[in-house]
């Protein structure tokens, strides 16, 4: 295992759960941890509240940054916990620089459940313990190497090993922690994770499944390679059964792991094989288009299509892991990187506030674009893996747009094209003209299409009626009420469908 450069800081608002973080980390590596408020009382001779209603704050923040940038510059433990407002001094945030910084990450509220009537001076104005949860984020993310969604504590201890071998990973990358009901992984993003050969640590014998054209280009040490032929037209039972006898013939076994690399058709199609292999292994996802490194790398869904439909045939299974090498997007023909816009203009939709703002100016898609793309969906997947409500919204644009690379046989569209065209026709049946016009705008700045041909509406319309998602005879729709407030489960007009899927069907 590698080892981490310097110590493990983890950072966050009060009542994250630093301190006993702090200490099951310490535990796993056999040692002790430093909490640095602890410390900070041990010094003053008295309880921080005191010092701080008698001398302020600016006092307190001069000796906490003193005691803080001792610790970190003497590395004075393998795990420090940091007070909720340290990284508010510039000299901290630069002492940070050596060591490994995990964002653990607290709701709002929780966090003033935890905090508020406990011996915290800034915990007593909910208006004010608000806003400086706000203003205190950015700069977590500033510091932070990984981040931990809320969730129980007991997952850093399963993050560690995770942790540890960003150590070995290329300079600038990044650690999510994914999770969901049926478990958790962590998702690397860093521009030359491919060129460093970096991988998780699994083990296992590796089966790289990739398509020829990736093949070319991209090269992930395997024991075994598996090579389909790419496209859309190529994800269906028939590529799966050579997957599966590949695997069977190389003598795969459970304990093995399956490595997606490519886009979104590979994905799905290693990711459903990996399920179903010997009813179940282990799989990690190394994206290399635009929609799969923003979109369907993550989240579990897996699966192959049907002549009669969009992933008809399919499973959820997570991944043990996913490695998110921007740089891979160097070698994508220009129009496949277009493709992948629609799906990150999708997110942003979905996700509002500072996404939406970035990708509206409709500037050039970087690594903050995508994390803020993956941030986006992986909280979405942890708050409904199954399609029961809230990851629904995840469909924005796809009912349509999927009915219309059914209906052209999966060989017309690219999948990000047809989820642009499916975007404006959502959000003409959302009422939201000028939000529509803003799309189309962006769609076309990338050369994106804003109609299609090759079908007939009609032929969309009866495609749409066999949608997947459908229950109880009806399709429900995801539509928009502006960007940030999108919302699953709408019955839609008929009349209104079809006059939304004439108005995108071209001549």
């Amino acid at each position: 295992m590698e080892a981490v450069d310097g110590s493990i800081v983890l950072v966050g608002f009060m009542g994250a759960g630093k301190s006993t973080g702090a200490r099951a980390l310490a535990a796993e590596l056999a040692s002790e941890a430093v909490d640095t408020d602890r410390e900070l009382e041990r010094r003053l001779g008295e309880p921080i509240e005191s010092f701080f209603d008698r001398e302020g704050e600016t006092a307190f923040r001069a000796r906490e940054e003193e005691v803080v940038c001792e610790l970190l510059e003497r590395r004075a433990a393998p795990v420090i916990a940091l007070g909720g407002g340290a990284v508010q001094s510039e000299r901290v945030r630069e002492a940070l620089a050596a060591h490994t910084v995990v964002h653990l990450e607290i709701e709002t509220d929780d966090a003033w459940r935890r905090a508020s009537n406990k011996g915290r001076p800034l915990a007593r104005d909910p208006v004010r313990f608000e806003q400086l949860h706000r203003d205190r984020g950015a700069l977590y993310e500033a510091v932070a190497d990984a981040v931990i969604p809320p969730a129980d504590r007991d997952v850093l201890r399963r993050a560690l090993p995770f942790l540890r071998a960003l150590g070995g990973a290329p300079p600038d990358t990044r650690l999510v922690w994914a999770a969901a009901e049926s478990g958790a992984y962590p998702v690397y993003l860093g521009r030359g994770l491919i060129e460093a050969e970096f991988f998780p640590p699994l083990a296992g014998r590796r089966f790289v499944v990739t398509d020829d054209s990736v093949a070319r280009v991209q090269r992930v040490d395997a024991d075994e390679r598996i090579v389909v032929m790419p496209g859309e037209e190529r994800k269906t039972i028939h590529s799966a059964e050579h997957v599966l006898r590949s695997l069977a013939q190389a003598g795969a076994e459970r304990g093995d792991l399956v490595v997606a690399v490519g886009g979104g058709v590979v994905g799905d199609l290693a990711g459903f094989c990996a399920a179903v292999y010997q009813r179940g292994m282990r799989h990690v996802q190394v994206p290399t288009t635009l929609v799969a490194q923003v979109d369907s790398a993550y989240g579990g869904k897996t699966g192959v299509d049907l002549p009669e439909g969009k992933n008809y045939v399919g499973a959820y299974h997570q991944p043990a892991a996913v490695l998110c090498d921007p740089a891979a997007l160097d070698t994508l023909p220009e129009e496949e990187e277009a493709a992948g816009y629609a799906e990150v203009v999708k997110t942003a939709l979905i996700a509002g506030g500072g996404l939406w703002a970035r990708v509206r100016q409709g500037g050039p898609v970087g690594v903050r674009e995508i994390m803020g793309c993956v941030r986006t969906k992986l909280a979405v997947v942890a708050e409904d893996e199954h399609d029961g409500g809230r990851r629904q919204v995840l469909n924005l644009g796809h009912t349509v747009g999927h009915a219309i690379e059914a209906a052209t046989g999966f060989a017309r569209y690219r999948h990000g094209e047809a989820i642009g065209i499916g975007l404006l026709a959502a959000l003409r049946l959302s009422g939201r003209e000028a939000l529509r016009s803003e799309v189309a705008e962006l769609l076309a700045a990338r050369g994106l299409p804003r109609t299609f041909s090759g079908a007939t509406p009609e032929l969309v319309m009866e495609v749409v009626s066999r949608d997947k998602k459908r229950a109880g005879g009806r399709v429900p729709f995801v539509l928009v009420e502006a960007p940030g407030v999108v919302t699953p489960g709408h019955d839609v007009d008929p009349r209104e469908l079809r006059a939304a899927i004439e108005e995108v069907h071209g001549e």
